[in-house]
């Protein structure tokens, strides 16, 4: 009976803590003043470096969630940056833009709504201040959301994933950026 439990041991191998790959930071602005979001354009460059990636800017209309706040119409534009990150710095980087859209609000009411995330080759994690059953506590009051997981070549919604990501255009567009992201890391590795 020893025998075949030190087998056992032996074929399977302990987990080994290592760190993670590095992801490539996306954000997704929602805005009703454009003026506004290119202001911060420039913030979000000279802290996280030069963007990739630009969407066209989109008509924002899956939701009426944000009118009150910021009035309509609204409008999306989603980036990606060149240099990876670490997956840990989801923390920092969702603060800073908190930090941001508290600086271009008006009072209380924001004019703009930043939405950090990551993109890894597995899935999107997007940053949330806001609690849920399926989000998991980061830390200093921020939350993982898994939205998006890669299977069967192509990036897939689930059950709690928002309305908006999970069009053809927007899950098509992190199929493009995840190429771009296996590129990075090859060149990482040479």
């Amino acid at each position: 009976m020893w025998n075949l439990r030190q087998s056992l041991f032996r074929k399977k191998k302990m987990s080994i803590p290592k760190p993670a790959e590095p992801v490539k930071l996306v954000l997704s602005a929602i805005y009703s003043l454009r003026e506004v979001w290119h202001q911060l354009i420039f913030k979000l460059e000279e802290k996280f470096g030069r963007i990739d990636y630009a969407s066209k800017e989109m008509d924002f209309d899956w939701t009426d969630y944000y009118y009150q706040e910021m009035g309509k119409p609204l409008f999306r534009q989603f980036l990606s940056f060149e240099k990876l990150i670490s997956p840990e710095q989801l923390v920092e980087i969702k603060l800073f833009t908190n930090q941001l859209e508290q600086e271009t609000a008006e009072q209380v009411r924001r004019r703009v709504n930043l939405d950090p995330g990551y993109l890894s080759l597995d899935h999107l994690v997007l940053a949330t201040g806001k609690p849920c059953a399926h989000r998991i506590y980061l830390s200093q009051g921020i939350w993982a959301d898994l939205h998006l997981i890669y299977q069967s070549g192509n990036y897939q919604p689930l059950p709690w994933t928002y309305p908006d990501y999970r069009s053809s255009a927007i899950i098509s567009m992190f199929n493009r950026l995840r190429q771009v992201l296996r590129f990075q890391l090859k060149e990482r590795e040479r």
